[in-house]
């Protein structure tokens, strides 16, 4: 296959992710392939609300060990496709096109531990301390789900749904850990709708599912059908304070969080941080009545 020339890699400050730069990176040409390896061009990828999570837990949960960057730069990791443009590993041929976690980069070395009909797993030693599921990479030929005109479709929503699906799947186990309604903030998100979606159909909140968004979202979120309560961040106070409810977390927003705490008080079962969509209001203060918020990392 062709390669490129002009690559680059992009990177953000990590302690202010508003701080960005593009850096020359080694020309496809020139890079060198170890026995076994694969060099991959990143082809394209997805930006959601989601990379911006990654970036601001990335010292938390190891987000920027995936792809090292010089000192104090980190490369935020993504969701897209990418083509074997060389390849020194007898099963894998080039060409291959291949779905999976990558750097906002133009390339990546993979150098793979273990390969199947369907999948290639990264066994790059940085990489091993990590969750697996992010260094597992589909490919494409192989997959029976897979369309190429549905790329775009399959990069934006397969990750947010699977973090929205292993939630119902977790209130499910816990019973919805003694609430009975489900509240989720940032209720517009994809994550959000698709944890919406799962828990309306298991049917698993007796007290219904309440989407929180902005006023000029109310009427979208209501139109999605999947929630059973749309309510303005503004309105929140209008849900009945005795109701138990299990808080979904999608915005990140240490104020409003901390509001709903207090207003629900000891009836607070469940406060479940799954998203950092505001990032910048993070600060929520400590001893807030109900259940201590906790972080939801999907791998585990």
């Amino acid at each position: 296959m062709k390669l490129k020339s002009g690559a680059v890699d992009f990177v953000v400050n990590r302690k202010n992710l508003a701080e960005c730069r593009f850096v020359s990176a080694k020309d496809l040409a020139n890079v060198e392939l170890g026995t076994g390896e694969l060099l991959v061009a990143v082809d394209r990828f997805a930006l959601t609300a989601n990379n911006v999570t990654y970036a601001v837990a990335g010292d938390m949960l190891n987000y920027w060990s995936f792809f090292p960057a010089e000192e104090g730069w980190g490369r935020v990791p993504v969701w897209g496709f990418g083509d074997v443009v060389r390849s020194r590993h007898d099963a894998v041929p080039e060409g291959e096109r291949l779905y999976g976690y990558y750097p906002m980069s133009s390339w990546l070395i993979i150098r793979p531990s273990l390969v199947t009909e369907a999948t290639i797993v990264d066994g790059s030693a940085h990489r091993q301390p990590l969750p697996p599921i992010y260094n597992q990479y589909s490919r494409a030929a192989a997959d029976p789900f897979y369309e190429h005109e549905a790329e775009e479709w399959q990069m934006l929503f397969w990750p947010l749904f699977m973090t929205g699906f292993l939630l119902d799947d977790f209130l499910g186990e816990g019973d919805l850990f003694g609430a009975k309604a489900v509240l989720l903030t940032s209720a517009s998100s994809k994550t959000a709708v698709a944890l919406a979606a799962a828990l309306s159909e298991n049917r698993r909140a007796p007290g219904g599912v309440i989407g929180l968004t902005s006023k000029r979202n109310v009427g979208f979120v209501e139109g999605l059908g999947c929630y059973d309560r749309v309510v303005a961040y503004d309105d929140a106070r209008s849900i009945d304070g005795k109701t138990p409810v299990a808080i979904v977390d999608m915005a990140g927003n240490g104020e409003l969080l901390a509001a709903l705490h207090r207003h629900f008080g000891v009836g607070v079962k469940l406060s479940c941080l799954v998203g950092l969509t505001h990032h910048d209001r993070l600060a929520c203060p400590e001893n807030l009545p109900g259940a201590n918020p906790t972080f939801f990392f999907a791998p585990d």
